[in-house]
């Protein structure tokens, strides 16, 4: 692991590579919101991107390097790590200039080469090789798996900063190059919203949610069957399924034989106060935003095993079970979740809290930074 926090604090010069720079979407909202907690912090931040999706943040310079073709992805990975290695290399800035200006750090959070510490924010691509050989055999693969081995192995590379302990996990697993660089994760924060009022749940009904886009890998199927379970005893039950196109899991919610409101992709924090439970049985979730959201409102939740927000639900919070777990063991788990008394606590992580994590993990990397200049002179 990196070194233990520096004593003396080194003043923080930080440019941020994205791809998008905007609150539009998990990842690209992270890196928004902690840069400009870093900024409000003291912190002097840059952002290098490919465009800028809302007006700039006040104290932070933003450079559009141009968008670039999305397809293939590994192309436009490529293309766009050139191209921020590009303007990072035409603008060096002064480390050792006028007022002593700090050492400036690159923190990436995609596909770069040149940074000295990287966010990982998804699965690792290399767990295809988990797959059969015959998925590994294409030009797209071998450059993914370049990318990424770049990204965390390469050797000006810090500090790679899991996103979640199961992401670390992950990385521990596939990448014993990145050795005593990896860093303790930082989640991401919990923008508070609407809460949930204390209320008991009627012994017949209740509403459950599901939140999620990508609704097959964040497991509706399973959500499905548990919520046809549970109504054999709670005939008034409800589903609130938001994020899935209504058209794409109609045939499936019919088949599930309970009352459904499906309004697709909207802002799911003004409908969380309308949920007694969230049900989230993932097969792969790096993080949950949704997961901690709900929480956030008072709203109770059973999740699976398979997401990185897991080790944050405490039993007051809800329940975390195996995806191996029956359907049975999980309409059990959410039927003590409808019949509590009292609603949980309420979880609570700001991105003050996140950029100071950061700021921490900057002056470890400052540190060896200057160590290993000193020992190239």
């Amino acid at each position: 692991m990196l070194a233990s926090p520096v004593q003396q604090a080194v003043p923080l010069r930080v440019v941020h590579v994205v791809r998008r720079y905007g609150p539009v979407g998990g990842m690209e909202r992270y890196v928004w919101e902690t840069t400009r907690a870093l900024a409000a912090r003291g912190a002097s931040v840059e952002v290098v991107c490919e465009a800028l999706y809302a007006p700039a943040p006040e104290g932070i310079a933003v450079h559009q390097v141009g968008e670039i073709a999305s397809r293939p992805r590994w192309l436009s990975l490529l293309r766009f790590s050139r191209r921020a290695a590009a303007w990072l290399a035409a603008h060096p800035g002064d480390p050792s200039g006028p007022g002593h200006a700090p050492i400036r750090l690159v923190h990436s959070h995609e596909r770069l080469g040149v940074h000295q510490v990287t966010t990982f924010h998804g699965p690792p691509f290399a767990t295809i090789r988990d797959r059969g050989w015959w998925r590994r055999v294409s030009l797209r693969v071998a450059a993914q798996l370049w990318l990424e081995r770049r990204e965390l192995c390469g050797p000006q590379v810090c500090a790679v900063v899991p996103n979640s302990p199961l992401i670390r996990s992950q990385l521990e697993r596939w990448f014993p190059c990145i050795g005593n660089r990896m860093a303790t994760p930082i989640m991401p924060a919990v923008t508070a919203g609407p809460m949930r009022t204390a209320r008991l749940v009627p012994a017949e009904g209740g509403v459950i949610g599901f939140v999620g886009q990508e609704w097959k890998r964040k497991g509706l199927d399973i959500a499905l069957d548990v919520v046809a379970a549970l109504k054999v005893r709670r005939p008034g039950l409800s589903v609130l399924v938001i994020g899935p196109d209504p058209a794409e899991i109609r045939d499936r919610v019919a088949a599930a034989g309970v009352r459904a409101e499906c309004p697709g992709w909207v802002d799911s924090a003004s409908h969380f106060p309308r949920m007694d439970l969230l049900l989230h049985p993932a097969r792969s979730e790096p993080y949950g935003m949704a997961v901690g959201e709900a929480m956030a409102a008072r709203v109770p939740v059973v999740i699976s095993d398979r997401c990185g927000i897991a080790g944050s639900v405490s039993a007051d919070a809800g329940c975390v079970l195996s995806l191996e777990a029956d359907i049975q063991a999980w309409a059990q788990a959410c039927e003590r979740q409808l019949g509590r008394e009292q609603p949980p606590a309420g979880f609570v992580r700001s991105w003050d809290t996140v950029a100071a994590e950061h700021e921490t993990l900057y002056q470890q990397v400052l540190r060896v930074m200057a160590r290993a200049a000193t020992q190239d002179r």
